[in-house]
């Protein structure tokens, strides 16, 4: 981190978190962050579902929600960017306060509740952006829609043409009933009806479905059989978390999903053993507590082909993606692995 850079973070973290975010995607989209351009090595490439990634390190959903900053976060290091999550209709979200710093803890809780402008504009800006980097869609439900399942395939069907990917979120806890979509029979029809829409695209495109970390061994068992039944190419495992074990900030009692450093054991450990039902039959991709390149290294040795990390930023900055991206490659290059597939799932054994 640069000395410019540890300012603005100081300064934006004077600043209400959720007001503090607005500013910062406005600093990217306005050309005032410095930006390092693809970080690529031939160490760091791969194959992920059928798509190049110029490293494995990408950014999560949640940070760019509207797909106002696209062009720029695909200057910013990352392998490949989610934007979203995306709804039919635009939703204002849950009321504010609904974002919070844990700072003693290194960790963010939110209870944003998919607040976003709708597949409409988030679109219109995706089939604008520059190529290169991979860039997929968190698809979502309307808070009050009628038919939560039809939503996710809408969205894929409007927003389609104009991505990489696309990811099937139903682990959000802050949509009322949301994870009730997780159960093996409402996962396998809402799966259904979006690699439907998916069949339906002119460029049929990779399809993820990113899970909660709070799923027991039986449910993640039957994820993984849903996943794989329903022909999808990759799972984000994890979401945020409900657990709040061993917090200490003042606001480690807000309600929402916690992220950032306190769910890394607990997502890791559900990487490895969803990386062992698999065995090896779907690509995982490892998120949460992801704030340096050993982190990074850990999620892939536990199973992961890939990595997405987004909380730390808050802490880290922008620059944390490069800096990740590098460092993960001086591990790969120390330990002998001459690519990262080599190193995928060689020490699952140490989070089962």
């Amino acid at each position: 981190m640069n000395p410019l850079e540890r300012v603005g973070l100081a300064a934006l973290r004077r600043c209400d978190p959720e007001t503090a975010h607005g500013l910062a995607l406005k600093a990217l989209t306005s050309g005032l962050v410095p930006l390092p351009g693809a970080v690529a090595s031939d160490r760091l490439k791969l194959q992920l579902a059928g798509l190049t990634l110029p490293n494995p390190v990408g950014l999560a959903a949640g940070f760019d929600k509207n797909a106002e900053a696209v062009g720029p976060l695909m200057r910013a290091g990352f392998g490949f960017v989610e934007v979203g999550a995306a709804t039919p209709r635009p939703q204002p979200g849950n009321p504010k306060p609904r974002l919070f710093r844990l700072s003693e803890d290194r960790a963010v809780i939110n209870r944003f509740g998919f607040n976003n402008q709708g597949m409409e504009a988030i679109c219109g800006r995706l089939a604008k952006r520059p190529q290169g980097v991979p860039v997929g869609l968190n698809l979502g439900a309307n808070k009050d829609s009628a038919d939560r399942a039809g939503d996710f395939a809408q969205v894929l069907t409007h927003c389609g043409p104009s991505l990489d990917f696309a990811t099937v979120n139903v682990s959000s806890p802050n949509t009322e009933k949301l994870r009730e979509l997780q159960g093996k029979a409402a996962l396998a029809a809402l799966l259904t009806g979006v690699m439907e829409a998916r069949a339906g695209l002119k460029r049929p495109i990779p399809v993820f479905l990113k899970i909660a970390p709070d799923l027991s061994d039986a449910e993640l068992a039957d994820v993984a059989e849903v996943a794989l039944d329903a022909g999808l190419d990759a799972i984000i495992a994890t979401n945020t978390t409900l657990s709040r074990d061993g917090l200490t900030s003042r606001h480690k009692d807000q309600a929402g999903g916690l992220s950032g450093a306190p769910l890394f054991d607990r997502s890791t450990r559900v990487l490895a053993r969803l990386s062992q039902i698999t065995e090896g039959r779907l690509p995982l991709i490892g998120v949460g507590g992801i704030a340096s390149p050993e982190d990074a290294y850990a999620k892939i040795r536990a199973g992961a082909s890939a990595v997405q990390l987004y909380s730390a930023m808050v802490y880290e900055g922008l620059s944390l993606a490069a800096r990740v991206a590098r460092g993960l490659d001086r591990l790969l290059e120390r330990d002998g692995f001459a690519t990262v597939a080599e190193a995928v799932g060689t020490e699952r054994g140490k989070w089962l």
